[in-house]
């Protein structure tokens, strides 16, 4: 079985995204794979941890890497945060 784990916060446009390609795969995978959508800001260690990094999607525990383009800077922090001000 294949665990998957998208970590997230509400009003996150790219984790939205995220989550409905992750959806859309999960349904035409064999077997289905568990999804578990976790909201770091109820999290203090989660925030720390992946706060300018989300979405942030785990695979069996294991990281599979940034969205394309976005540059490590989903949707963490302000637009001013983001260019670096």
């Amino acid at each position: 079985m294949i665990a998957l784990t998208l970590y997230s916060r509400p009003g996150c446009h790219l984790c939205d995204d995220m989550k409905a390609v992750v959806e859309r795969v999960a349904r035409t995978s064999t077997p289905v794979p568990t999804i578990e959508v976790i909201d770091i800001s109820s999290d203090p260690e989660l925030e720390a941890l992946y706060g300018l990094e989300i979405p942030v999607l785990l695979v069996n525990g294991k990281e599979s890497g940034e969205v394309p383009g976005d540059g490590g800077r989903a949707c963490g922090g302000s637009a001013e945060q983001s260019q670096g001000g």
